[in-house]
């Protein structure tokens, strides 16, 4: 299949060179072209410039799009888009007063959630699962990280396992999978805690390993969840069976696990509501990407991350929704980089290519997208008519999306 888009009033995100990541100052640039053209054949886009160098192509299809922009689909690095169920009851607790840990510690929060997942079949989960997926691709995500966590048992994790990777054969998004077994401590574990680590490193680790069902490790590294000790024998396990780690670190308190996840060579740490000088500099001269969930802290009406501090030390920052039935139950990533540019006082363009090539990054896959750049992946959106990219992140409650293309196909 070959696709011409024509009249492209701005392509935006261009890349003569493949840039994989974009850090402090060079975030506020966003390179485009007025007035272009773009050449999709198969999976990949093979040509691009300005309309005036443009040489009469023979396309299956041609889209014009005269006022339109064009970009790469969102990247979004953090999701729990495999659950059963919802936890919309939570939700009204919240608002009559109740907080997410006195939630949690009512046997609701992610405890709630594992045992509704626990009860679900297979076929179910993935069909719930996939209708979410379809809806945030409809939304303009390109490629998604997805999280077991829900399961907290062996079979469970490998069920949701099971459907992440049924979802990434059947499904036109690029998907990446991380297991997060280590998101909660069960019930039956309420005692002994070590004894559930346990079970993670000698049993869960090892089975997930061995069937290939995981790129990264992750831990829930908070007070009242994993501390230190528990997080850094599961990174270690993991790394010993060569998941990468990727860690949920300072949501509601800081104590030390962004320097951990340094130590350990973490592809991305994640949240980061909370932040000390000393993690901002844990980070500096690392490969690190840090993640802000602005819609996490939206939902739950907690600190937003201070995403102003992180940039303007040198560092990246990408940006992604967290989507998961407790904290952030949306996923659409427009909303997101609206949120960052309200909330977090980012630029239009510092949140583009937070949502793009840095969100690409902190799922190991930027050589291949989050830009436009030939030989990489067509993962585009095209937007209706709009005046300039700033309409994104400015008209934060519409639709500006008029279609959306994933490995080369525009979605129904």
């Amino acid at each position: 299949m070959s696709i011409l888009i024509i009249n492209i009033k701005e392509l935006i995100q261009v890349r003569e060179n493949n840039v994989t990541i974009v850090k402090g100052p060079d975030m506020k640039t966003l390179p485009t072209i007025k007035n272009a053209y773009l050449i999709i054949e198969h999976d990949t886009i093979v040509e691009y410039g300005p309309m005036s160098d443009y040489v009469d192509y023979q396309a299956e299809e041609v889209i014009d799009a005269k006022g339109k922009m064009v970009l790469p689909a969102w990247c979004d690095s953090h999701t729990h888009i495999v659950y059963a169920g919802d936890r919309s009851q939570e939700f009204v607790d919240r608002i009559n007063g109740l907080s997410y840990e006195e939630i949690a510690e009512r046997g609701g929060g992610i405890l709630n959630s594992a045992e509704v997942l626990q009860n679900t079949s297979e076929e179910d989960l993935y069909q719930q699962s996939l209708k979410r997926l379809n809806r945030v691709m409809q939304l303009g995500t390109g490629a998604v990280e997805i999280k077991s966590g829900y399961g907290l048992t062996v079979e469970a994790e490998l069920k949701m396992l099971r459907v992440i990777k049924r979802l990434k054969k059947e499904s036109l998004a690029t998907i990446k999978t991380t297991l997060l077994a280590a998101h909660a401590v069960p019930k039956e574990f309420k005692d002994n805690k070590k004894g559930f680590v346990d079970l993670v490193v000698a049993e869960m680790i090892p089975e997930v390993a061995q069937s290939k069902l995981a790129d990264y490790i992750d831990v829930f590294c908070e007070k009242g969840y994993f501390d230190l000790e528990d997080t850094e024998r599961i990174l270690t396990a993991g790394k010993e069976y060569g998941l990468i780690p990727k860690i949920h670190v300072n949501q509601f308190n800081a104590f030390g696990g962004v320097a951990l996840a340094v130590k350990h060579k973490a592809l991305s740490v994640d949240h980061l509501e909370e932040m000390r000088a000393e993690d901002i500099e844990a980070l500096k001269n690392s490969t690190t990407m840090p993640v802000a969930l602005p819609s996490c802290s939206y939902f739950l009406s907690i600190p937003y991350s201070p995403a102003r501090q992180i940039i303007d030390a040198g560092l990246p920052l990408a940006l992604a929704t967290d989507y998961n039935p407790g904290s952030t139950p949306s996923g659409n990533m427009n909303f997101v980089v609206s949120t960052a540019c309200i909330k977090l006082r980012m630029t239009p363009e510092e949140a583009m290519n937070a949502a793009t090539i840095n969100g690409a990054y902190a799922m190991g896959i930027s050589n291949q997208y989050g830009s436009i750049c030939r030989g990489k992946k067509a993962n585009l959106i095209i937007t209706k008519e709009i005046e300039s990219y700033n309409n994104l992140p400015y008209a934060f409650g519409d639709n500006l999306i008029d279609k959306v293309i994933i490995s080369g196909k525009v979605l129904d």
